[in-house]
């Protein structure tokens, strides 16, 4: 008698904790669907279409698609298969639970950009010796720079540019450098349109700046962070495509 008091006081207690992770699981479920509708923006509030179209423009959502397409259908089997109010008969684990939570979490509060953002930018003005660019190339491995001209950003020089800039003024298999400034060198350099942004910008606004860039077949090379978003301010961080490619949104 004893024991099947003590097997039923398990059996309510499992099925305690199973309605718990069912209502957590309902809660970030919807969190993550409301954040979709306010990230992807489309005439269709339907979660596996928000998914479907998100990952094409968003590396985060592109993360988590196939979590989240599982965990739709997961869902499904939770709310619409309810035996009785309060009783689901399915039943998420505890891992699954905490993860979707970890994900309403991550697409509800986005980082700011700044938080990916390459922050030691190193920068010159068009008046700078290139010597100094060159030094700077040799000490951090950088291949890009912002470029200044009266404390605004006019552009970004490459070492690509200084290349062809020796190769076009070699002598003698040499090339003296000692008397050159940013500015010469920058008629070598093509146009590499940038973009600036506030430093409380996110990662998902920053994403679409590179996707409305791509739609009028316009590369744009990065978006520099600033403290207001002004072109007249120092550089903060920097970003490229590249940067949020290689987010780890890992939330496990």
């Amino acid at each position: 008698m004893k024991y099947c008091k003590w097997e039923s006081m398990i059996m309510n207690m499992t099925k305690k904790q199973g309605q718990l992770l069912s209502e957590r699981f309902e809660v970030a479920y919807n969190q993550v669907h409301d954040a979709l509708r306010d990230i992807v923006q489309i005439n269709d509030e339907r979660f596996v279409v928000l998914v479907k179209v998100g990952a094409k423009k968003y590396q985060i959502i592109e993360t988590f698609k196939k979590d989240l397409e599982q965990y739709a259908r997961l869902r499904n089997a939770i709310v619409h298969e309810k035996m009785e109010v309060g009783f689901y008969i399915a039943e998420p684990n505890a891992k699954v639970v905490n993860h979707i939570e970890k994900i309403a979490n991550v697409l509800s509060r986005p980082n700011y950009a700044l938080a990916i953002a390459s922050k030691n930018v190193v920068y010159f003005d068009v008046q700078d010796s290139i010597l100094k660019v060159t030094d700077a190339i040799k000490e951090y491995g950088y291949s890009k720079f912002p470029i200044y001209k009266n404390t605004k950003c006019i552009g970004l020089l490459t070492a690509g540019s200084i290349v062809k800039w020796m190769a076009q003024n070699m002598e003698s298999g040499k090339v003296n450098l000692s008397d050159i400034h940013v500015s010469e060198i920058m008629h070598y350099e093509k146009e590499r349109p940038i973009e600036i942004a506030a430093k409380d910008i996110n990662i998902f606004e920053v994403e679409n700046i590179f996707e409305k860039a791509h739609k009028k077949k316009r590369k744009i090379e990065g978006v520099i962070i600033t403290e207001n978003g002004k072109i007249d301010e120092a550089p903060l961080g920097i970003i490229t495509a590249w940067d949020l490619i290689e987010i780890d949104y890992t939330v496990d």
